[in-house]
C-alpha cells in the first residue's frame, strides 16, 4: 500500500542523464526535429497565453505614451501659434506705423516751415474737450500758440507747455476757432469746433456765398496764428434757408485728429518777403563764391 519508488536524488539523476542524452541527440542528429515541430505546434497557444500580459501592458503604456506626447506636443504647438501671432500682430502694426511716418514725412517735405515730429503720449479724459498731450515741451522749443498738423492738415495749437510735454487744443473743440478761406475762390470764413470730433462748422457765411460741398478749406493766415494754405476741412453739407441771412456750412478735418499718432510742430518764418529774398540772394552768392574758389584751390595745390 506504501510502495516506495526511487529516491529524488536518483530520479533527478536519471531525468538529468536523459536531458543531456537528449540535447546530446538533437545536436548531433537529426531524430527529433519532428518531434520538436510536433510539441512547437501543440505549445504555440500556451506561449500566445502566457504572452498576453506583456503585450497587453506594451499596447497600454504606449497609449498612454503617445497621448501624453500628443498633448505635450499640442501645447507646445499652442505656445508657437501664440508666439507666431503676436509678433504677425506687431509686424502689422510696425507696418502701419511705418506708412504713417512715410506720410509724415512727406508732409513735412512739403512744409517750407521749419518742423519738429512729436508723438502723441495722452488724451484729455474729459469727454467735453478735445485736448491731447505730446512728448515735445518747451525743451524742445515749443511754444503756445504754435500750430500743430498731421500728413493729412492742421490739426490744432500748442496752448499749455510743459518742460518735456505739451498740451494740444484740436480744431473740433468747441472753444477753438481759425480763419479759413475756400481754396477754389478764396471766399474767407471763420471754421468753428462743434464738438464732434468729425465736424466743423462754418460762421457768419452769406447765404449767397460761393461754396459748396466738396469745397477745400485751407488756412488764411489771417490773425498770424496760423500759416496760410495749411489744409483745414472739407465742406461736407451747405444748407441754404431763404429766411437766415447765413447759410449752415459743414466740414469734415482733413487731419484724422482721433488716429494721428504723429505729428508736427510747425516753426513759422516770421521774416517779411524782402527779407527772405535777401536771404536768398546773400545764400547763392555765397554758394557763387565757394564755388568760384574750388577751381583756384585746385590750381594752386599746397
Amino acid at each position: 500500500m506504501f510502495s516506495k519508488g526511487p529516491a529524488l536524488g536518483i530520479r533527478l539523476l536519471i531525468l538529468a542523464a536523459l536531458s543531456v542524452g537528449v540535447m546530446v541527440t538533437d545536436a548531433r542528429f537529426d531524430y527529433l526535429k519532428p518531434v520538436r515541430s510536433e510539441l512547437a505546434l501543440v505549445l504555440s497557444p500556451l506561449y500566445q497565453v502566457a504572452g498576453f500580459p506583456v503585450r497587453a501592458w506594451e499596447v497600454v503604456s504606449d497609449q498612454f505614451s503617445s497621448r501624453t506626447e500628443l498633448m505635450a506636443e499640442n501645447e507646445r504647438l499652442k505656445a508657437e501659434q501664440l508666439l507666431l501671432q503676436r509678433r504677425l500682430q506687431k509686424l502689422a502694426a510696425l507696418t502701419e506705423q511705418n506708412v504713417r511716418l512715410r506720410e509724415l514725412l512727406n508732409s513735412a517735405a512739403l512744409v517750407d516751415d521749419k518742423v519738429l515730429v512729436g508723438e502723441l503720449i495722452g488724451v484729455d479724459p474729459n469727454p467735453y474737450t478735445h485736448r491731447i498731450i505730446i512728448d515735445k515741451g518747451a525743451k524742445d522749443g515749443v511754444f503756445v500758440g504754435q500750430p500743430v498738423l498731421d500728413a493729412s492738415g492742421l490739426m490744432g495749437q500748442v496752448v499749455e507747455v510743459m518742460p518735456y510735454s505739451a498740451r494740444v487744443l484740436l480744431l473740433t473743440d468747441v472753444t477753438h476757432s481759425i480763419p479759413v478761406q475756400v481754396n477754389r475762390n478764396g471766399l474767407r470764413a471763420i471754421a468753428a469746433g462743434t464738438g464732434n470730433p468729425e465736424r466743423l462748422e462754418l460762421r457768419y457765411v452769406a447765404d449767397t456765398a460761393d461754396i459748396k460741398e466738396g469745397d477745400l478749406l485751407v488756412s488764411s493766415g489771417l490773425g498770424q496764428r496760423f500759416p496760410a494754405g495749411y489744409p483745414v476741412a472739407t465742406v461736407s453739407k451747405v444748407i441754404h434757408d431763404s429766411g437766415q441771412p447765413f447759410a449752415v456750412v459743414r466740414a469734415i478735418p482733413t487731419a484724422k485728429l482721433n488716429r494721428s499718432r504723429y505729428m508736427l510742430l510747425v516753426f513759422s518764418d516770421t521774416r517779411t518777403p524782402e527779407q527772405r529774398a535777401n536771404d536768398a540772394a546773400e545764400a547763392q552768392e555765397a554758394a557763387d563764391r565757394h564755388a568760384a574758389q574750388r577751381p583756384a584751390a585746385a590750381a594752386n595745390p599746397a
